[in-house]
């Protein structure tokens, strides 16, 4: 079950995903023929269904030729950088062996 504002992210890239299948003009069939998914379960995709595998909206994203945009997931983690930054102290030196 998710929350609400993650559903409507994944109806959001269903969407994405469907109007790129409708711009390249790729009917249906052939788009779940070449991700070697079910017609179904593109439909599921294309209405952003959280039941349904990344591997195979990855698929779907490759045959589109969109594949390289996934990869850019989490690059630019701002928030986690700054979260790292802070809790980053400077190590005192050990004490010198005498």
């Amino acid at each position: 079950m998710l929350l609400p504002k993650l559903e409507s992210v994944l109806e959001n890239l269903g969407e994405n995903i469907k109007l790129a299948r409708l711009r390249r003009k790729y009917s249906s069939e052939l788009v779940s023929e070449r991700a070697g998914i079910s017609r179904s379960t593109l439909i599921s995709i294309e209405k952003g269904k959280s039941g349904v595998s990344i591997g195979n909206y990855l698929q779907v994203l490759f045959v589109l030729g969109l594949e390289d945009g996934f990869g850019k997931i989490a690059l630019d983690d701002e928030l986690g950088r700054k979260l790292q930054d802070a809790n980053l102290q400077t190590r005192k030196r050990a004490q010198k062996r005498k």
